[in-house]
């Protein structure tokens, strides 16, 4: 048999679908004849999503703007179909989510990249926007992946005004709200109707492979991004979106998920610096420490190589982020077990500490 490889490269939650989920479609297999839903997604989820923004935000969404999506990636590729025309430009935070780079490149829209750094805490600002010169849309993330960064509100509400007053249409990535640590993530759906919002069950609601996510869409984009949704992916799995109904009913195990993620992450934020790693973006959300190892390498795609060949660890090198400066970086992530982050230390202590 192989050696343990602790899995600090993997960016989802190493837990199953809540209790509630899994009852909730156990019932629909047994109960329902599961067809196809309407392009939308079934009726009750989309008013329990409205709910669900009144519950969490105190915003109040119509579920006639909700429509439930094929995963966060099926969301994107609706929305940007429905949003860009080929030739527009679009701003990407770099480092960022690599897919949202490929749809925009495979759909014939020009991706501008914004450079994010410590100086914004990794997140983009009106004056770096300015920079860019005339654009067509902006993508955003808070919490963000790779960095755990996340925009409060005041800061939100800057890059909403700036979008409303430059034209350019603004598409917020809001998959890992629900998973942050001390401070809740606004949504920009508080701010501004015509913000294209993107989510999913999969983060902090534990249900990465069920595939559904949703979109909040201004009233104009709604018949868009149906008609596309019935040609592209006809409807989101029927048992997923039952599922995710009752994923609303387990709260208190979602929130023990959330206790561990945070445990975790204190020990990487504790331990890093100890073994030469301290230069780190602060970790409000997701979960991910976004860590600078140029002191360490030249190239961390060699660093991780070494550190999964020797210790056993495996992690992101961030030139999946950012192919600029990506080779500084190395994206850990927190979302497995407590003992894999205090072996993760371990290993790198003893790794550090070699003459």
């Amino acid at each position: 048999m192989g050696e343990e490889v602790l899995h600090l490269e993997v960016g989802q939650p190493s837990t199953s679908a809540p209790l509630g989920a899994k009852r909730r479609a156990i019932q629909a297999i047994e109960e329902e004849i599961l067809g196809y839903t309407s392009a939308l997604g079934m009726q009750p989820l989309r008013e329990r999503l409205s709910h669900h923004y009144l519950e969490w935000y105190e915003t109040e969404v119509s579920p006639s703007r909700i429509a439930v999506t094929m995963g966060a990636s099926g969301a994107f590729t609706l929305a940007f179909l429905a949003c860009f025309e080929s030739g527009d430009r679009v701003a990407v935070p770099t480092p960022g989510y690599p897919c949202y780079r490929n749809v925009l490149q495979a759909l014939d829209v020009e991706v501008v990249d914004l450079p994010v750094g410590p100086e914004t805490r990794f997140q983009p600002s009106p004056e770096g926007l300015e920079s860019l010169g005339e654009i067509d849309g902006l993508v955003i993330a808070s919490p963000s992946n790779p960095t755990g960064t996340m925009l409060l509100d005041n800061e939100l509400l800057e890059i909403v005004n700036w979008c409303k007053t430059n034209d350019v249409r603004l598409i917020s990535d809001e998959i890992y709200h629900g998973v942050t640590y001390g401070t809740d993530a606004p949504t920009a759906a508080s701010f501004w109707e015509e913000a294209v919002i993107v989510n999913s069950f999969s983060k902090y609601f534990s249900m990465t492979g069920w595939r559904v996510g949703w979109l909040v869409l201004p009233d104009a984009l709604v018949s868009p991004v149906e008609r596309l949704a019935q040609n592209a992916f006809i409807a989101a799995p029927s048992v997923s979106q039952h599922a995710a109904l009752g994923a609303f009913d387990s709260h208190a195990e979602l929130e023990m998920n959330l206790a561990r993620y945070n445990a975790n992450r204190q020990i990487l934020l504790d331990g890093l610096p100890e073994v030469g790693v301290d230069k780190l973006a602060p970790a409000d959300g997701a979960f991910y420490i976004w860590a600078q190892v140029d002191h360490l390498c030249d190239d961390s795609q060699v660093l991780a190589r070494q550190w999964l060949a020797e210790l056993g660890i495996a992690v992101t090198p961030g030139i999946d982020f950012d192919p600029r400066e990506g080779h500084r970086f190395i994206r850990f992530s927190f979302a497995g077990s407590t003992r894999e982050s205090v072996e993760t230390i371990k290993k790198l202590n003893s790794w550090s500490s070699k003459p």
